[in-house]
């Protein structure tokens, strides 16, 4: 079965259903490594709320 795809241009009914396998593949690729990334960030540790008992002994506060 053929039509018209995107931008004008002729598709099969094979093509069309590659695509969501890549989709699915390329998002089960990424979960690892999103996993990864979202494990070492954590916004608390870099959130600075003012001067810290370090700063206020170098500066007597």
């Amino acid at each position: 079965m053929w039509g018209i795809g995107h931008f004008g241009t002729a598709t099969s009914a094979t093509t069309e259903s590659v695509w969501p396998k890549v989709r699915t593949g390329l998002v089960a690729a990424a979960a690892p490594l999103r996993a990864l990334v979202a494990a070492r960030y954590l916004p608390e540790k870099h959130y600075m709320r003012g001067p810290g008992p370090a700063w206020r002994r170098k500066h007597g506060g």
